[in-house]
Order: structure tokens, then sequence, then C-alpha cells
């Protein structure tokens, strides 16, 4: 059948719902209860397991997938675009030419507004008359300049807003294909069998583990019990097993 398929980032919610529903029905608490390992902590435990208990339901996990991806027409992410990743805001360039579309008309208008001034300054004054036809001229020109640039910037920035309301559009999914009733239908059917033949098996299997007779947290090999450094079964860490003789306790010496 292949590889089991991977929990996407948009089920996770889904996964620990489940885990908190075994967690909390009545045949794990009475194990909690009676094995003393701590809610949290068994929860944890079944947050990190996430590789061994989904395959347990990958035929539904796959079923609901497709149908899902289906429902999105085709599309594997319905949300919005990252602001960092591939797509048109990583074409090389596209920065540079938005700030020229808005800079150029500013920048002309800036410079017509200070030819004219000038030109027809030195006209009212009369003096050079020369340079003054010339800094009207070139004013006359920049005006046209940044009328032109305008406009085009104008029919650019029009042109951008449909394209992502088109966009935008496109990526909501259509309400009833994404809440029809066999989509519903096949995420129960998953989360179920989820339930049911993997997270269940895998708390019970950690719930039997833990030792049934010690106190809260501390079952011989357990794996929920936190070091407890100060406690007399403690011998130090990478000392258990290793051949080394055990450090003898100071005493009174021998004459």
């Amino acid at each position: 059948m292949g590889r089991p398929s991977r929990l996407g980032d948009e089920d996770r919610s889904d996964y620990a719902s489940a885990l908190d529903e075994v967690i909390a029905s009545p045949e794990i608490r009475r194990l909690l209860e009676r094995s003393g390992v701590p809610g949290d902590r068994l929860r944890v435990r079944g947050l990190a397991a996430v590789a061994r208990t989904v395959p347990a339901a990958d035929a539904e996990y796959r079923r609901y997938a497709a149908l899902r991806l289906r429902a999105r027409g085709g599309r594997r992410d319905a949300g919005a675009a990252p602001l960092s990743g591939p797509g048109d805001q990583e074409r090389p360039g596209a920065g540079v030419l938005a700030v020229l579309g808005v800079l150029t008309p500013v920048l002309a208008a800036v410079a017509a507004a200070t030819f004219l001034v000038l030109g027809y300054g030195l006209r009212l004054a009369e003096a050079l008359p020369a340079l003054a036809g010339t800094l009207v001229g070139v004013g006359w020109s920049s005006l046209v300049v940044a009328a032109a640039t305008a406009l085009v910037s104008a029919v650019a920035l029009y042109r951008t807003a449909a394209k992502q309301s088109a966009a935008d559009a496109v990526a909501v999914p259509d309400p009833s294909a994404a809440g029809s009733p066999a989509l519903a239908r096949a995420r129960e059917a998953w989360l179920l069998a989820l339930r049911d033949r993997g997270i269940r098996p895998f708390l019970l299997q950690e719930l039997a583990e833990a030792a049934p007779g010690a106190g809260p947290g501390e079952g011989h090999g357990s794996r929920f019990s936190s070091p407890a450094f100060a406690g007399p079964d403690f011998s130090g860490p990478g000392f258990e097993g290793s051949g080394r003789p055990a450090p003898r306790q100071p005493g009174p010496e021998r004459p």
C-alpha cells in the first residue's frame, strides 16, 4: 500500500482533539488513577507519537484528504499565499518597478513645478530671457511626463488590484463543497478510526508499561517519571549497566 500518509499541519488540531477525547474517556481516566500517571504527561506522549498512531487510520485519512482536495478544486492549500515564498512577490525587479511607478510621477511633477516657477520668474524679472524660455519648456515637458507616468501607474495599479481580487475569489473554497456531507462523513470516519485503532491502543500500552503499584510518577521503568536526582535509587547518569564498579562510600579506615 506504500508509505503511510503524513499528517498535515491543518489536521493536527483534529488530532489533538481526538487525543483529548480518548484521555477523557472513563477507561483511560480509571487507568490513570490506578497507575498514578499525570494526565498532562500522557497527553504529551500522545502528541509526540503522531508517527505511530496515524498509520492505523491511514486508509480513512487518505479518503478524507482526497475528498477535501477535490472540494478545493485540486489545490492543496486554500489559504493565502505566504509572505515569503514562491510566487509573483519574488520575481526579480518587481519591487524596483513598483517603486519607480510611484516615484516617477512625483519627481516629474516636482521638477515641472520647479522649472516653471524659475522660468516664469525670470520672465517677470525680464532677466536672462533665453534661460527663462528653456526653463519654461523643460517645465512643461516634465509636467507632461508626470501626467503620463501617473496615468500608467493608475492603470497598472487597477490591473494589479483586479488580479488580486480574482485570485482571492479563487482561493476561497466553495462553502457548499467544503461542507458537503460526504466530506463530513469522511472526517468523522477518520477520527473514529484514529481514536479506536491508533490513539487508544497506544495510550493503553503506555499505561500498561507504567508500574501498577508505584507511587505517582515513580513506576519501575516508567517513561512518565522525571529523574529523581535526590531519590535513594539514583546513582548518577551513565553508570547503570556500564560494567563499572559503584563508587565506595566513605567510611572509617582500618588501621
